[in-house]
């Protein structure tokens, strides 16, 4: 598949007619944060205000040769590309993208590249035909079982029910967290049962999202989050669920709650994402606040998620959806998501945070904070890997040129030593 690069240097030209489309979560992310600002009582403006200030603020998102365009959008609705995951093999080169077709729409495309990320090639007639019907969100992991066993699993939210006019298939599955796997490094897949039961408000795996994050813990198993409504009405909010695989995603325990957003004062915890301390001995999990009273919410586990600390306020600098991230060497953490900061001064919205665990776990504003693609209305949840020689692939969703109505699915490659000579160009 050839891959064109667009300049999105263009946006710099666009007229403020365009600029003022509605951009559905990014617009919404940004009102909201506008709001959060507004009514935060004045000591909380001036320690965010302090958080801001601490951070360097880095722009790569004109830079168009950091840019490859894995789909391209357009005002085709079959063209509306979004909400894209990534995995790596273990060669460090092979990568898998996945994600759906309109905004939270159905599943359906898969791409893969052999020369880590500079090159895609469209898969999707490689997938069970039922995988067209999988709602919202689709996410590509790699699992490895207690037996060494690895596969390559996409979840998504849901089936699609007969009354969203789904893609005809005799006999398909139907349910909450349907899946896909590949038990060949990706070159062939079969679809499995869903892991939920039939779609029911009575299921304990019903959700808005599927996984959000899958995190290894120290006995091999795996340990999946997501999240669903509180289910007790308009006026309940969210909570974030766990579940373990001890068969590398063939089977899942009952999921528990992990953070119920009915006891944190009426802050929605959504969109988990979980990863293990550089000392190996605890585990974070950041969330999107999805009232958007404020900043991002973390909390912690030190017995491998059987308990979890009360969620608190992230760094301001954190502040965003959809989080995800990986360690550097040197023991920095890079952490890419949507920019939902209040009174936030980035050039873009898809943005990467530059700290170390211990700033998140002491609530420090960080290092950086990078700005890595703009766009004209949707975009930004993310994927991110490290290659060998150091280049981060940073890969989200964007509309990329003022005339598409669809997104493109865009990956964004950068190393930490730019970053870092860039920053110390600025004192």
């Amino acid at each position: 598949m050839k891959n064109t690069l667009i300049p999105l240097a263009a946006l710099l030209l666009a007229s403020p007619a365009l600029l003022a489309q509605e951009k559905p979560e990014v617009a919404n992310a940004t009102k909201a944060a506008k709001r959060a600002w507004e009514s935060a009582p004045v000591e909380k403006k001036a320690f965010w205000q302090q958080q801001r200030e601490a951070l360097k603020h880095i722009d790569f998102a004109d830079d168009i040769k950091r840019q490859i365009v894995i789909a391209r959008g357009s005002p085709k609705p079959d063209e509306y590309h979004a909400h894209p995951t990534t995995v790596m093999l273990a060669d460090n080169k092979t990568m898998f993208c996945v994600w759906n077709i309109g905004h939270g729409g159905h599943a359906g495309p898969m791409a893969r590249s052999d020369d880590a990320g500079l090159k895609w090639t469209r898969m999707d007639d490689a997938l069970p035909p039922n995988y067209a019907n999988f709602k919202n969100c689709p996410s590509i992991y790699r699992l490895t079982d207690t037996a060494g066993k690895e596969r390559l699993w996409v979840f998504a939210a849901r089936t699609l029910t007969d009354k969203e006019n789904p893609t005809p298939v005799a006999g398909r599955h139907e349910g909450f967290m349907p899946r896909i796997v590949s038990e060949d490094s990706g070159r062939t897949w079969r679809e499995l049962p869903p892991i939920g039961g039939p779609i029911s408000k009575n299921d304990p795996f019903r959700n808005i999202m599927t996984f959000s994050s899958i995190v290894q813990l120290k006995d091999g198993s795996s340990l999946g989050l997501f999240h669903r409504g509180s289910g007790i009405g308009e006026e309940g909010t969210l909570q974030v669920l766990q579940s373990i695989t001890h068969d590398g995603g063939l089977t899942w325990s009952t999921p528990s709650v992990a953070c119920d957003g009915t006891k944190l004062d009426g802050k929605h915890p959504c969109e988990p994402y979980a990863f293990r301390s550089p000392d190996g001995n605890q585990l974070c999990c950041l969330m999107r606040e999805n009232r958007r009273s404020g900043t991002s919410l973390v909390m912690f586990s030190s017995d491998e998620g059987k308990t979890w600390s009360e969620a608190v306020d992230a760094p301001w600098g954190l502040t965003g959806d959809r989080h995800h991230g990986i360690s550097l060497p040197d023991g920095r953490m890079v952490i890419v998501f949507r920019n939902a900061s209040p009174n936030a001064k980035d050039k873009a919205g898809f943005i990467a945070w530059v700290g170390t665990y211990a700033d998140i776990k002491q609530g420090n504003p960080g290092q950086y904070r990078v700005s890595l693609l703009r766009t004209f209305k949707d975009g930004f949840y993310p994927g991110i890997h490290l290659l060998p020689d150091g280049t981060i692939v940073a890969t989200t969703y964007a509309n990329y040129r003022q005339e598409d109505v669809g997104c493109s699915i865009v990956s964004v490659r950068f190393k930490i030593s730019e970053v870092d000579k860039l920053a110390e160009a600025l004192k």
